[in-house]
This record gives structure tokens, C-alpha cells and sequence, in this order.
């Protein structure tokens, strides 16, 4: 079945309207006809089941026959990530989404190649975001990430933000497995963190200082095995790895 996406302000009424984007879509490469059955999301939980009113020149309308509202992730993951060249880092931004990141920060790291200015800044933001709503329409989560504006590590850090469980994929040689680190907390907590953030750095790494800065705020180090990996490998191996933690949880010991 089709999907589409509409802010939830365009979802309030019975007849929902497709945008003149996505209606071109509809009509010319995915044929829709009235009478057919899609889906919307509205990228804040909720799922609308829908009969294809009209499809022609004039738009697409939906007429909605059900509305379901779908409980979020039990925990919010936050990807803090060090903008990467080329086109990486909307492939980073679309398995992000794919694997249910609750947010998406851009670190401008030192030894961020591709920088973004202030100026462009909200620009790549919104392309960020369309490559976000493809990725829900495309794997059917009805939740869309919250991605903010790039800003550097230390300016993240200033804002001492409060995660239960924060991490930093790092390259040092004390880093630790992942798994050590739930198990501790399930060890104290008697239960898995709701709130988890995990750091990415760009290719190279983040520099020791700002490795350091994280540690320092309190970002537990983890390694992602023996060998290097490219950033936006890294990235979808860390969201993989916490989301299998965080969903398939082990017993704490006694």
C-alpha cells in the first residue's frame, strides 16, 4: 500500500489533500486511481488509512476511513553526528529514521570536511528533513525525527543537555564494548535508559579534545570492533546495536 506524508496541521479534516508534489507523484509514476486504498502519516505517531477520493489535474484528495495512533519507541535515541561530505549524510539521515532515531543533531566537528555555514544552514536542514519523510514513507514508522541545526561539540555540550545514557564511539584504546555498559545499567537501574545519545564522529574521528569535552560531560566511550569504519557505516552500526540492546534486553544480575 502507498504512502504518503502531510503535516499534522494538513491532517485535520475527513478529506485530506496530498501536496502538489506528491499528487504529481500519485498520479504520473505510481498510477493511483479513485477508489484506491494509501496510507498518510503525519510524522507524529498517527496513521490514516485512506480511499482515494479524487486523482486528477486538480490533486489528489483522500478521504480518511481510519485514524490509528501508534505508541513511540518505550526510549528516545538521539544521534549526535558529525556532518559527513557528498551525499553520506543523507544516507545517514535516512537509516537514522529507518531505525527509529528519535533526533538528529549535525556536529560541525574540526575535522568536518563539509562545512555549513549559518547562512545555508536551515536550507540543508529541510533537505535533511525530506530525506527523513522519505525514509518514513518508505519503512512506515508514523514518527518523523526531530533534526536540529548544525552546531559544534562544544556548543552542543554547552547546553548540558541530560541523557541517561550517553555514548561516544571513539577509536582510543579504553574504549569498551556497548553491551558492558547496558549491563552496568541494568545492574543499578534494574531497567534499560529511556533517554540514550550516542556520538559519531566525522571520518578521522573527532579530535582528542573534543573526544575529551565529551568524555568529560560525562559520554561513556564505546569501540565499534577491530576495524576503522567509514562514518556513515559507524553511525548505522551504533543505532543498530542500541536499538537490538535496547529491545532485546537481558536479565540484570543479581
Amino acid at each position: 500500500m502507498h504512502r504518503f506524508y502531510l503535516t499534522p496541521e494538513q491532517t485535520k479534516e475527513s478529506v485530506l489533500t496530498l501536496t502538489e508534489r506528491d499528487s504529481h507523484h500519485a498520479l504520473n509514476v505510481l498510477r493511483i486511481r479513485e477508489g484506491e486504498r494509501v496510507v498518510v502519516l503525519d510524522g507524529i505517531g498517527h496513521e490514516f488509512l485512506c480511499e482515494v477520493r479524487q486523482a486528477n489535474r486538480q490533486g489528489v484528495s483522500l478521504k480518511v476511513a481510519q485514524k490509528q495512533f501508534n505508541a513511540p519507541l518505550s526510549y528516545e535515541l538521539t544521534l549526535v553526528q558529525a556532518i559527513t561530505k557528498g551525499k553520506t549524510m543523507d544516507l545517514i539521515i535516512q537509516k537514522a529514521t529507518e531505525l527509529g532515531a528519535h533526533r538528529i543533531v549535525p556536529i560541525l566537528s574540526g575535522r568536518t570536511v563539509a562545512q555549513v555555514g549559518d547562512d545555508v544552514a536551515p536550507e540543508k536542514v529541510e533537505k535533511w528533513r525530506a530525506t527523513a519523510i522519505e525514509a518514513i514513507k518508505q519503512c512506515g514508522s508514523p514518527w518523523l525525527p526531530k533534526i536540529d541545526l548544525p552546531v559544534s561539540p562544544q556548543t552542543f555540550l554547552s547546553q548540558a543537555e541530560r541523557f541517561e545514557m550517553s555514548l561516544i564511539a571513539t577509536l582510543q584504546t579504553h574504549a569498551r564494548h556497548p553491551r558492558a555498559f547496558f549491563q552496568a545499567f541494568l545492574n543499578e537501574q534494574q531497567r534499560l535508559p529511556k533517554t540514550l545519545c550516542v556520538w559519531v564522529g566525522p571520518e578521522g574521528d573527532f579530535t582528542p579534545a573534543e573526544t575529551n569535552a565529551v568524555i568529560s560531560a560525562g559520554a561513556l566511550p564505546i569501540t565499534l570492533g577491530n576495524l576503522i569504519l567509514r562514518s556513515e557505516t559507524a553511525a548505522i552500526y551504533c543505532l543498530a546495536v542500541l536499538n537490538y540492546e535496547m529491545q532485546a534486553p537481558i536479565e540484570p544480575h543479581h
